[in-house]
């Protein structure tokens, strides 16, 4: 298994995995996090978890110029649609498809999901990805939920979880989160975008190393983990 992230900061996520190049929740306009241009970054795959603007941002201009696949849940789909992208694949939570570079299954997500023009963005969701028989489980925008205990049995690799607060779970129900994954790597993210999220990443890296068995991986904005 070849599998690299990269942070553009906020929750927008660049991986390549065996080649394929995969963006997650683009948001590269307007996000003061980033430095990467979305006419910059390249893509064979999109994946949404929910229709929020600072997740789905660039994400139509992006799949037009790079003739990406869109994955996300049917309401996303159908909406990429009618901004003139066809070229998606809509699933839903706790659904899974083979798709060339691994398989995706949709997870649930505590969270809401209203597209920028007002169009109903249906259910949030994270992703489970399995490429090659390992798991990269990425929680997408949610509250802590016990059922990340089922997601922790399937043995991952590598959780890549939102600490911000105010509008996803906060430092310590993170760590909880933590503890129910046991993931071998654990990444935060959705963390210091803007006041109300902002938070002290290293002390809690500091905790999840004191308190947990898993390693924390702190990446600066345009930095790259490889699992």
């Amino acid at each position: 298994m070849s599998v690299s992230v990269t942070w553009h900061g906020h929750a927008t996520l660049s991986l390549d995995v065996n080649g394929s190049k995969i963006v997650v929740d683009p948001f590269f306009s307007g996000n003061p996090a980033t430095t990467t241009k979305a006419d910059e970054v390249a893509a064979d795959f999109i994946l949404i978890t929910h229709g929020h603007g600072d997740h789905v941002g660039d994400a139509v201009s992006i799949a037009k110029r790079t003739g990406a696949l869109v994955i996300a849940n049917f309401e996303i789909c159908n909406w990429f649609n009618a901004q003139g992208h066809a070229k998606t694949h809509a699933q839903h939570i706790g659904g899974s498809f083979q798709h060339p570079f691994g398989r995706v299954k949709l997870t649930q997500a505590f969270h809401g999901s209203g597209l920028p023009d007002g169009s109903y963005g249906g259910m949030p969701a994270g992703f489970l990805l399995t490429v090659d028989g390992k798991n990269v489980y990425i929680a997408g925008d949610t509250a802590l939920f016990s059922d990340m205990q089922l997601y922790g049995r399937a043995g991952l690799e590598l959780a890549i979880i939102p600490i911000g607060d105010n509008y996803t779970m906060g430092p310590d129900d993170a760590l909880t989160a933590v503890t129910f994954l046991k993931p071998k790597v654990v990444i935060p993210i959705h963390y210091n975008t803007w006041p109300p999220i902002s938070q002290d990443v290293d002390a809690w890296i500091g905790r999840v190393k004191a308190e947990t068995e898993s390693r924390p991986v702190k990446l600066g904005v345009g930095e790259t983990y490889r699992v």
